[in-house]
């Protein structure tokens, strides 16, 4: 399952500012084609998730294959490992991954459960941590996976905390889908569900992104208090009950996230010269 939701759509030039360079999101659009479901692509293929022409598709590939981004075995495309240098740059300047790791180590270490956590980007949430126990899904999560913000526990606190206009703004673009029997599609539900999330200060999914799995996620602030991620405990549903996420993990998790959050507070009072301990 790869999140496409908010993928850009070349041919829309006309709705930019002046600076706006299309070739560049045409670029980016062919790279993000690819994806766990789909690693390697014919051309046509390309062209047709990208919605560029053939004639298009190809020299933004070829060029891509001189960069070294792509490789090419004479009928199909596949992205070279060369590609995470475009995300490094983000994720090298992101401090919480640094301060999260050891946590989140710490937390499945006792729990035995996976935990992960995720920032939002647009219509998704994209995975900046993840320490794995079992694997219980059906696709792989690394570093840099993406999934539908609305159907995830990360991706409910992500959004929960949003304000009133960017929330409506979100329902209006997203494209709901059911992925489960589970899955909550009707916008005015998850606005309720949303509500409940902030004010209890959690999000707990059954079911909903994929059969099965269940998780439970909580905010993760930065020093000014503005939630900057999520952090989650994941889990086989035939393993790991409702009451169990919510009466033994979400008191873990909650501690987990505190102890990180207090690294950041310690990190930016570093940087700027301040004493914490004020």
């Amino acid at each position: 399952m790869t999140g496409t939701s908010d993928r850009p759509r070349p041919g829309r030039a006309h709705d930019r500012g002046p600076d706006f360079v299309q070739s560049l999101e045409r670029g980016l659009a062919v790279i993000r084609a690819f994806g766990p479901e789909s690693p390697e692509l014919t051309l046509t293929e390309v062209a047709k998730a990208t919605g560029l022409t053939r004639a298009a598709a190809r020299r933004f590939l070829l060029t891509l294959v001189e960069l070294g981004y792509v490789r090419n075995d004479g009928r199909s495309f596949a992205l070279r490992p060369r590609v995470l240098e475009l995300g490094y740059a983000y994720l090298s300047g992101l401090s919480i991954t640094d301060v999260a790791q050891p946590h989140v180590e710490d937390l499945v270490a006792r729990i035995h459960e996976s935990s992960s956590i995720s920032v939002l980007d647009g219509h998704d949430v994209v995975y900046v941590v993840r320490v794995p126990t079992k694997r219980i899904m059906t696709v792989a999560i690394s570093v840099g996976t993406r999934f539908p913000a609305y159907c995830t526990s990360m991706g409910r606190v992500l959004l929960a905390f949003q304000s009133d206009e960017e929330i409506d703004r979100y329902l209006t673009e997203v494209e709901l889908r059911p992925l489960t029997r589970q899955t909550v599609v009707a916008p005015e539900a998850l606005r309720a569900l949303l509500r409940g999330v902030c004010s209890q200060g959690y999000a707990l999914v059954d079911q909903e992104m994929e059969d099965g799995l269940r998780s439970i996620a909580v905010p993760v602030r930065d020093p000014s208090g503005a939630v900057v991620a999520a952090m989650n405990v994941s889990g086989h549903s035939h393993r790991v009950s409702i009451a169990e996420m919510t009466g033994e993990f979400l008191p873990l998790l909650r501690q987990a996230a505190a102890r990180i959050e207090d690294d950041l507070f310690a990190q930016g009072s570093r940087r700027d010269g301040s004493d914490p301990g004020r």
